[in-house]
């Protein structure tokens, strides 16, 4: 893709918080993760345009925490090329597993990990009721469940 370049999170940038805040409405959670893990931007033009934050979780395993794309750049393949990105990335660190948690209702995020790879592998029931305060609905669907989905490579 032209004009966008990933990159990992310099020390003296602050986290792209509003961006992070797309995919998980939760600053308590971002707050609670982005710390403990490596975050990865996606810049065009020196602008901040996509994120991701992968999280150590076991040996030879990362997890996939949050990934967002600015509104003006959805459906140009930003978010393809980092969640690529982010398994070239583990696969370079000698991991041999990638997890990713998203919402029941997060139809195009389904879609999309499947295309690169991702199986289904679990549904966390009722994680979202659980964990945030407030509902959360996307797509005209209620966010309850967490769908679990990994890649072996």
């Amino acid at each position: 893709m032209e004009g966008v370049h990933i990159r990992a999170l310099r020390v003296d940038e602050e986290y792209p918080i509003s961006l992070l805040l797309l995919a998980d409405p939760s600053l308590e959670v971002v707050e609670s993760y982005i710390h403990r893990g490596q975050c990865f931007v996606a810049d065009r033009n020196t602008k901040i345009v996509g994120v991701y934050v992968l999280i150590d979780t076991r040996p030879q395993t990362v997890e996939l925490v949050n990934v967002a794309v600015a509104e003006e750049e959805r459906g140009k393949g930003v978010g393809k090329r980092m969640v690529c990105h982010a398994i070239e990335t583990a696969r370079s660190m000698g991991c041999k597993t990638m997890e990713v948690g998203t919402g029941n209702s997060s139809v195009g995020q389904l879609a999309l990990y499947q295309k690169c790879g991702f199986r289904i592998v679990g549904v966390d029931t009722d994680f979202f009721v659980r964990h945030y305060a407030e509902p959360i609905y996307e797509n005209g669907i209620q966010c309850r469940d967490m769908v679990r989905l990994s890649v072996h490579f």
